[in-house]
């Protein structure tokens, strides 16, 4: 590990930013410097707030004296342009989900990036927790046996209001997709992680609940993976709870089953029990503590999920590899979830993911 101390800079003053913002402040080994937003008074807020430089223009910020990261916090459908400019600029990039609305996008950041020589890391927060890398471990290490179910189900809640806070929102251009590809792609993309590709999918998808807005609400979709097993995803904004309920995935084998909730295990059970069994569902079991995931609101959601992503984006730059999710790993849940709306589109044919 070294001792620099990365400089970094933020596109976009939306609400994901403060998240970067908060991240970066906690990393011993970054600083912020400056942030680029379209309005001047956006950027200005932003920058007093955090205690950086402000500007209005691309061209300026990228050039800011000692920036080492661009950090990507614009609508998703602007993902690709300040991501190139950054790359042709000499910068590292961390971009947030989903890289890009279309996988052909995504394809254009990875070249740019290969072809400067710099980082691109995604952010997929909940890859980083403990709880993920027992799960990862219990499956690698082939405790389920036999998998043959592995399901996602997002059922959270976005009030009429979120989707009117930004003219954006709801859209197919910037919002690149609804419940599935805004909401539900963390949890996706960690099924994904755990469980291997997909080989092909069934879905249906809606807007149920909402009004004013171009994508869906609600989606449902049936899986084969790669290793043969069967799995399904359950994606949606349309339902309500006070405090909103837990993103789980649900892995289900010959000789195990494990539920976990957001960062909590309903279920850890194996055919072979281990002496560690107990402790981790004392130390990740319901009853453990767990930061906010946002499930009915935004602004719920913990920085230091963040934090963890950006520290191994930047652990990468130290060892001169590449980091855990860089663009071929973040292109992974867009690739599914494009193919989940292909089929939606088709009335639930089978379409293969590319």
């Amino acid at each position: 590990m070294t001792n620099k101390v990365y400089k970094f800079g933020i596109v976009g003053a939306e609400m994901i930013a403060e998240f970067h913002a908060k991240a970066i402040a906690a990393i011993t080994n970054a600083e912020l410097v400056a942030v680029v937003a379209l309005r001047e008074e956006q950027a200005l807020a932003f920058a007093q707030a955090h205690g950086c430089q402000a500007y209005t223009d691309l061209t300026p910020f990228l050039a800011n004296d000692g920036l080492d990261v661009v950090t990507i916090c614009s609508p998703s459908g602007a993902h690709l342009d300040p991501t190139i400019a950054a790359a042709e600029a000499g910068k590292h990039v961390i971009c947030e989900k989903p890289l890009k609305v279309t996988t052909e996008r995504v394809d254009r950041m990875i070249n740019a990036c290969d072809k400067a020589g710099v980082m691109l890391a995604g952010i997929f927060p909940r890859r980083f927790n403990e709880a993920t890398k027992l799960f990862k471990n219990a499956v690698d290490n082939g405790r389920f046996g036999t998998i043959v179910f592995a399901d996602a189900a997002i059922k959270w809640w976005r009030d009429q209001a979120y989707y009117d806070s930004g003219a954006w929102r709801g859209t197919w251009e910037l919002d690149g997709g609804g419940a599935l590809m805004n909401q539900s792609i963390h949890t996706i993309d960690l099924l994904l992680h755990l469980m291997g590709d997909v080989r092909h999918v069934r879905a249906q998808t809606r807007l149920a609940a909402h009004t004013g807005i171009e994508v869906e609400d609600v989606g449902v979709a049936m899986l084969e993976f790669e290793n043969g097993a069967f799995g399904t995803i359950h994606g949606s904004t349309s339902c309500w709870s006070a405090e909103g309920h837990a993103a789980e995935i649900q892995i289900c084998g010959s000789a195990g089953s494990m539920f976990m909730a957001d960062d909590k295990f309903r279920t850890w059970e194996f055919k072979d029990e281990r002496p560690e069994d107990q402790t981790i569902l004392l130390d990740h079991g319901l009853n453990a503590d767990v930061a906010g995931a946002g499930a009915a609101d935004p602004k719920a959601i913990d920085f230091a999920w963040h934090q963890r992503n950006f520290e191994d984006a930047l652990a990468g730059l130290d060892r001169g590899g590449p980091p855990l999710v860089d663009g071929k790993e973040g292109r992974r849940a867009i690739a599914l979830i494009r193919a989940i709306y292909e089929s939606a589109e088709r009335g639930g044919e089978r379409v293969y993911v590319a």
